[in-house]
């Protein structure tokens, strides 16, 4: 894998699906129709999905590719694969809040190396380089040529007032009990694969996520997390979060600045 090529590709496609996304977003009136488990989906989520598969597809036509909107691709078994969730967030776009993004991730062996995670109403874009680091790109997002980059680095955590990120859309009784067994300077709410990033640019800590994710959710936040020198496990076992499982089905995990003292 040419990792130049393959992250100039997933940049470009991030931001070219984002634009369709917008164009819906911004329109007076859209479509919402609810897939076989009740979850929302709309024309924005197929119009991405779309365009993303096409560009993967034509550049690597041997690589599995997994997709949420992409039913007969869940029944695919691979280690070694691209996978992309082309509106994460679906429920943050509906209610037109913002907090979605466009998630493409190459995952190796289990484990996400490269991935961007795009949020088009916000303005923000984060992935990792051909190296593995990660960065925040700022300006005019050109789709030609990155602009300028921030590196990403996550913070030096005080387990005594730790700044925990939540899910906005999936808070429950169980995470706030989980989050009380730490010493919480600030919390904030986030949508989607943003809370990833927060962590990663240093916004916060901690995110414990005490709920049912697919690996499309997460994979590509988690590249970019761990590009920034965090981490994401298990909340059972606190062993890295693997990928290529069975039904693609996330367990409970956490992903925090290694400083951080986890509690069990």
């Amino acid at each position: 894998m040419n990792h130049e090529e393959l992250v100039a590709l997933i940049r470009r496609l991030a931001l070219e699906a984002g634009d369709r996304i917008m164009e819906v977003y911004n329109s007076p009136d859209f479509e919402v129709k609810a897939k076989s488990d009740s979850s929302p989906v709309t024309e924005a989520d197929e119009a991405a999905d779309r365009l993303i598969s096409a560009g993967l597809r034509a550049a690597y036509p041997d690589l599995p590719l997994i997709t949420e909107e992409q039913a007969e691709s869940h029944r695919l078994s691979a280690r070694t694969f691209l996978i992309v969730d082309p509106l994460d967030g679906t429920k943050e776009f509906v209610q037109r809040r913002g907090d979605f993004t466009v998630n493409i991730a190459y995952v190796e062996e289990g484990v996400p190396v490269r991935g961007v995670v795009y949020a088009p109403a916000k303005g923000r874009l984060f992935y990792t380089q051909a190296d593995g680091t990660a960065v925040e790109e700022t300006g005019a997002l050109d789709k030609a040529k990155p602009g300028n980059l921030r590196r990403l680095s996550v913070s030096k955590p005080d387990n005594g007032a730790l700044m925990v990120v939540a899910s906005k859309s999936h808070r429950d009784q169980a995470t706030d009990d989980y989050i009380a067994r730490y010493a919480v300077k600030d919390m904030t709410s986030a949508g989607s694969s943003l809370k990833f990033c927060l962590v990663a640019t240093g916004e916060a800590d901690l995110y414990p996520r005490l709920g049912r994710t697919m690996e499309w959710d997460t994979a590509a936040g988690d590249a970019v997390l761990r590009g920034a020198g965090g981490a994401v496990v298990r909340f059972d076992d606190h062993q890295p979060l693997g990928y290529g499982k069975q039904g693609w089905d996330n367990p409970f995990f956490i992903a925090y600045a290694p400083g951080v003292t986890l509690q069990g």
